[in-house]
């Protein structure tokens, strides 16, 4: 099978900043079976083209992107024809997969996999805001062949919209980060870690608000954020006029390699987004033993109750609760743990891959099983 992906980012030629994890697990799965093509935006400023974990990246650069990105995966159909088209989020990824599949006659399938489907108007974020981008997803969705995302709450913005999807986990590769046993909490602060660009949309302010109130009911605790601050110091000035800045370290972006060991020292993975199709972090936390409380978003509105704490999204109060609830209950810290670390492994990057083959074999009209995924090297 030759399999075409559109990407905006995330497949940087050094496959460690700049780098969508679930991405490149996804692509490194495939390409082991099947001859993958990746046709990225903006990954960098010039047209460019390299290989990466057994599939070939193609880099369109700026200027005319999506019509260049379509020109680009014609040349690539004439060399060889695709079999399916895959549009890794919506949006503009979904728009190119859609003109090339009508252009070549290439079925093609989408993933929801970050805010298409919401408008969040105060802080300007989401891909229904305009009446345009509403009706250009409509068109996109409804002509795909397949469409999934990861989570049920994304799924039922779906079925709100009449659109038929199929859940599809963005899974952890587990070959890259091993699984750990969730471990005791030791008699010392608690060790909260947040992992997330510092935006808006993952509304960092509702965070330290919810920790001040801990400190004030004297809740010890110390707070490592990891992410690309995006708002010049705002969330950091936060921090200091709440009194809290002392427990709070902010440590910026960390790869793979160096967010692992960070993640293992926590007790705690705390979030606080106002949307999320995933989010990949409370997966790869739990992998490695590490329990969550956030809010009510994506795959934490799935675990809520027997694989994670949560509060509705903006709500400090029981954002706070939850915490406290955590750090005061180690025995259900650790069932916590245990289940999440379940849920994370029984939906591991490997599911991911042979759940979209075999979907990709049903939208072709093959009977050849997918079966499990081949080991990895």
């Amino acid at each position: 099978m030759k399999i075409g992906i559109v990407l905006p980012g995330g497949v940087d030629r050094g496959g460690e900043e700049r780098v969508i994890p679930t991405f490149l697990a996804l692509i490194e799965r495939l390409a082991r079976r099947h001859e993958v093509h990746v046709f990225v935006f903006h990954q960098e400023p010039r047209p460019a083209r390299w290989a990466l974990r057994g599939a070939q990246i193609h880099n369109i650069g700026e200027g005319w992107t999506r019509w260049r990105s379509v020109l680009a995966i014609r040349r690539e159909h004439r060399a060889a024809p695709f079999d399916v088209l895959q549009a890794l989020f919506s949006g503009a990824c979904g728009q190119v997969a859609a003109m090339a599949s009508a252009w070549l006659g290439v079925p093609y399938a989408v993933h929801i996999a970050g805010g298409e489907l919401v408008a969040l108007d105060d802080i300007g974020y989401g891909g229904r805001r305009r009446l345009r981008s509403r009706l250009s997803e409509s068109v996109v969705l409804r002509r795909a062949s397949l469409v999934t995302a990861a989570s049920e709450p994304v799924l039922s913005c779906l079925r709100g919209l009449g659109v038929r999807a199929a859940r599809i986990p963005l899974g952890v590769d587990v070959s890259r980060w091993p699984p750990a046993s969730p471990r005791k909490r030791p008699q010392a602060p608690l060790r909260l870690i947040h992992v997330a660009s510092l935006n808006p949309v993952k509304d960092q302010a509702t965070l330290l608000h919810a920790l001040a109130m801990l400190a004030g009911r004297g809740v010890a605790f110390t707070l490592q954020v990891v992410g690309v601050d995006t708002l010049g110091g705002q969330v950091q000035g936060l921090a200091q006029s709440l009194g809290i800045g002392d427990r709070v370290a902010f440590l910026g972006f960390r790869t793979q390699a160096a967010l692992r060991p960070l993640l293992l020292e926590a007790d705690l993975l705390v979030m606080s987004s106002r949307h999320e199709a995933g989010p990949l972090v409370l997966l790869e936390a739990a992998v490695l033993g590490v329990p969550a409380v956030g809010t009510a978003v994506g795959h934490f509105a799935e675990w809520d109750g027997s694989a994670a704490l949560t509060a509705p999204p903006g709500d400090t109060v029981e954002l706070a609760l939850a915490i406290a609830t955590v750090a005061f209950d180690e025995a259900l810290r650790l069932r916590l743990a245990a289940e999440a670390q379940r849920r994370a492994l029984r939906e591991d990057a490997d599911a991911t891959a042979a759940a979209f083959l075999e979907r990709y074999q049903s939208m072709l009209g093959l009977n050849t099983p997918a079966s499990t995924m081949p080991p990895s090297p």
